[in-house]
């Protein structure tokens, strides 16, 4: 039985969405499930003493390049958001009640607020855009709101996070392929060898 890949992804990083778009199709072409994992950039910057890529002198304004010409190359639309980045708990956290009881229901849901926000420009921050979407998406709006007001959603997250951080995980995307670690949507064609061939 082969393994699932796992995908953590954090819904404002720019690769993050340009990975999501694209590590379902790539496994499916090699006969793997994919488990999808949110995270906390902030919290993992903390740890690492990194910081969101546009806000680092010198570096920032290439990355912002970066990240619209990568979304080119991979065929992604993709407009860099006015406000960036933003708080994502609320997403994710809905995120992991919607996956608890379909799987596919809740990548519909990530796909479309990663849309909202690289596409469309829209505020993901916000509760009431994270509700309105989940609930375009299947979810019960007047469950998930109650869900996400109440503190065991957070402490789940919280654990999640710390989950992802003792495994290594210190960026987004970040996959698991059989226990090797790969970062970053660049790192796509590697993963695609090792799926193919295995280890190198």
């Amino acid at each position: 039985m082969k393994q699932p890949i796992d995908f953590y992804f954090d819904f404002s990083s720019p690769y993050g969405y340009m990975g999501a778009m694209q590590i379902d199709a790539l496994a499916a072409k090699y006969e793997r499930q994919v488990l999808w994992h949110p995270m906390l950039l902030g919290v993992a910057f903390k740890a690492t003493g990194a910081a969101p890529l546009p806000l680092i002198p010198i570096k920032g304004e290439y990355s912002v390049r970066d990240m619209a010409r990568s979304a080119r190359f991979m065929g992604i639309p993709y407009k860099h958001p006015s406000n960036f980045p933003l708080a994502t708990q609320h997403a994710a956290r809905a995120f992991l009640w919607m996956n608890d009881r379909d799987t596919q229901q809740a990548r519909r849901f990530a796909l479309a607020i990663y849309h909202a926000y690289f596409v469309e420009d829209r505020n993901i921050s916000e509760l009431d855009l994270v509700l309105e979407i989940a609930q375009q998406n299947g979810a019960d709006r007047n469950a998930l709101s109650t869900v996400l007001g109440d503190a065991a959603i957070k402490e789940r997250l919280k654990a999640e996070v710390e989950l992802a951080m003792a495994r290594g995980v210190f960026g987004a995307p970040f996959f698991f392929v059989d226990g090797e670690p790969f970062w970053g949507c660049d790192r796509l064609p590697q993963m695609e060898r090792w799926l193919a061939q295995g280890p190198f």
